[in-house]
């Protein structure tokens, strides 16, 4: 196939591939190597026959989505399964249910009332072990100590926690009360948190004092303390002191508004009624980051979100009643939502976490507890993969990694070399599975993936999971052949896909205008004539590092508020760890010199700005940047000099 074939989406229009994306469209359609699962694996699999699955939910969506909703708890049963009139979509009209209450109660009144729910170990080494009767009493206590403060259904309350228990138990007690969390990242700066806790209108913050990076003590309350000084909508801003537990002392605050964490629960206040929630009701907002610099509030509703992420914890992750299932991930992303809390918690699972980051005090650590806790399933992203690849097969190896039976990828794309190492060096020894999957925070779940009951083809995400229509399409929405990359689309709503963005409906509806009649994630695919997905990265300005989506506009914007900056353009560009890295281009105000500490003094701004993820790994001064005839910046032509390219039309842009 030519490259001119396989960038055409059809129309006539071309669509922008950078020189790693058409490498991969080349590689792609060339075939490849397979994993086959092991006999074993494909026999204990959750759905037997996932074809069929597929084929039962293709002929009747709402029978399929009724019949996975009956696996969860209900206050009142739902009368209608969906209304759908895109851009709105609503999934088990008048039904009512409480998310905490599905992650604990029926687990703490049925036969796991003792069986391990949370085991946690610190970066310095500190364990914690909650059951399910202590998860549901801690929480039930938190709950307890927020409905005092004054927190009622409906509003918002912004969580600023690394991975604690502590974190985890405040986002289920703000379900139990109906309140809606929103857990911004610990990465995230001063700016960011601000703009996230305005647009949200939260309430109470809470956070915690510090965090460990890296063996290093990382202080939190202050960029808290900032963010919140002039917002009088914070009312409360709780404090987890990392270190004090119930009944020290009292901690004192410079502020009238800093409560400690522990000083307001009552040890006897064990007993939290669940608020009765509408399926439609939102459980959380999460942000994350658009084209247009803005934070981004996609929020999930509250029956269709805890539906799909409760089917997925088996039918993807494959998550038994005798697992010890660890996720890697921050709780601040969705995918520390849905599958470090209310996708395995639901179905009943022992989630073991970690705090700190996967290759620290050494490149044994993740190994270590793999074996120490006989660790069964593992979620990972490919950044993680390859650092571990960097340090070398011989580390895994020194370790029984014998009950390691499936490691899921998700984040970004991951390549062929990646997967087939982690394969070999780190589900071998159990003969088990490495399988990729592909969704986003707009999509709370898997919707392509590799299951262990059909063939893995390492570069290729997989297929669509049961209930997923997903296409690859050109601009207009026409369906392309396979081996044509185009624009990846879902033809029809899922219950656990974003309901609204807050407080921005229009931009909520642009994701289904953007192309006819579909979903539009905003990603590049190609797809197989065997119906196997290949996901080849963004379409729009958003950058992937380490998993994490950032907006080029974001950091164009922090960048320009440095005052000796005037302009400002950033790029991603291929790094071997993390995927993207971002070179950042300025132009100077007039007198402001380019001195041998500027591209510190910018790095340092954004990182206080926006946080460590978004600070660029080179800044270049330059006297102008390009722009097209219109105005643009010229984005793709930086990256296309960066990279050694040939742009594919120089007269559109003037440098």
């Amino acid at each position: 196939m030519s490259n001119g074939a396989v960038d055409r989406i059809g129309g006539g229009s071309v669509l922008a591939l950078s020189a790693a994306q058409r490498a991969a469209v080349r590689e792609l359609t060339r075939g490849g190597v397979v994993v086959r699962p092991s006999i074993g694996l494909a026999r204990g699999a959750y759905l037997a026959n996932d074809a069929v699955e597929r084929a039962h939910a293709e002929a009747d969506p709402e029978v399929f989505w009724a019949e996975r909703a009956e696996e969860i708890d209900w206050i009142e049963p739902w009368h209608e399964v969906q209304r759908c009139q895109p851009p709105r979509h609503e999934w088990f009209v008048g039904g009512r249910l409480n998310a905490a209450s599905n992650c604990l109660d029926r687990h703490v009144y049925g036969e796991r009332r003792n069986k391990a729910a949370l085991l946690w170990v610190g970066e310095e080494g500190e364990e914690q072990a909650y059951t399910y009767n202590r998860l549901y009493r801690e929480v039930n206590r938190f709950a307890n100590a927020l409905r005092r403060l004054g927190v009622r259904k409906g509003d918002r309350v912004a969580l600023y926690m690394p991975l604690v228990p502590e974190a985890i138990i405040s986002m289920l007690a703000c379900a139990r009360l109906g309140a809606i969390h929103c857990v911004v990242s610990t990465g995230i700066g001063t700016q960011a948190l601000r703009a996230r806790l305005e647009d949200a209108g939260a309430r109470v913050v809470v956070c915690s004092d510090f965090t460990f990076r890296r063996g290093r003590k990382v202080p939190l309350q202050p960029t808290v303390d900032e963010a919140v000084r002039d917002l009088a909508a914070i009312e409360h801003v709780v404090v987890h002191r990392r270190g004090s537990r119930p009944g020290d002392a009292p901690a004192g605050f410079d502020s009238e508004r800093e409560k400690d964490f522990y000083d307001l629960q009552n040890a006897r206040e064990i007993h939290c009624p669940p608020e009765p929630m509408d399926a439609e009701d939102p459980l959380f907002i999460l942000y994350t980051s658009g084209s247009d610099g803005r934070p981004k509030g996609v929020v999930h509703a509250t029956g269709g979100y805890l539906v799909g992420v409760s089917y997925l914890a088996r039918a993807f992750l494959q998550i038994g009643d005798r697992d010890i299932y660890w996720c890697i991930s921050d709780i601040g992303w969705i995918v520390g939502h849905s599958y470090i809390v209310y996708g395995p918690l639901s179905i009943g699972a022992t989630v073991f976490c970690r705090e700190g980051v996967p290759d620290h005090p050494s490149p044994d650590v993740t190994w270590e507890l793999v074996e120490r806790f006989g660790i069964n399933i593992l979620f990972t992203l490919p950044t993680a993969l390859r650092l571990w690849m960097s340090h070398g097969a011989q580390v895994p190896a020194r370790y029984d990694l014998t009950r390691l039976r499936l490691l899921a990828s998700a984040g970004e794309p991951l390549d062929v070399e990646t997967h087939l190492w982690a394969q070999e060096h780190l589900v071998g020894q159990a003969e088990g599975l490495v399988v990729d999957n592909f969704w986003q925070t707009e999509i709370a779940a898997p919707v392509l993936g590799s299951l262990p009951t059909f063939e893995v083809r390492p570069g290729k995400v997989g297929k669509p999971l049961p209930g997923v229509a997903a296409d690859v399409v050109d601009s207009e929405g026409g369906s392309l052949p396979a081996g044509e990359a185009g624009h990846l689309v879902l033809r029809r709503p899922l219950p656990h896909m974003m309901r609204a963005v807050w407080n921005d409906p229009d931009d909520y509806a642009a994701y289904w205008s953007r192309i006819p009649g579909c979903f539009a994630t905003g990603d590049l695919a190609l797809r197989d004539a065997d119906g196997y997905f290949a996901v080849l990265g963004r379409a729009d300005d958003v950058l992937n590092v380490a998993g994490h989506r950032i907006g080029t506009a974001e950091i164009e914007s922090s960048l320009r508020r440095h005052p000796a900056v005037a302009e400002s353009a950033a790029i991603g560009l291929p790094d071997a760890i993390r995927g993207e890295r971002i070179k950042a281009f300025v132009v100077l105000r007039p007198g402001a010199a380019a001195g041998g500490g500027l591209a510190a003094s910018l790095k340092d701004h954004v990182r206080q700005d926006l946080g460590p993820i978004a600070v660029p790994s080179e800044i270049e001064v330059r006297e102008a940047l390009p722009k097209s005839r219109s105005g643009e910046v010229g984005r793709s032509y930086l990256r296309a000099l960066e990279l050694g390219e040939v742009p594919g039309e120089p007269s559109s842009v003037e440098d």
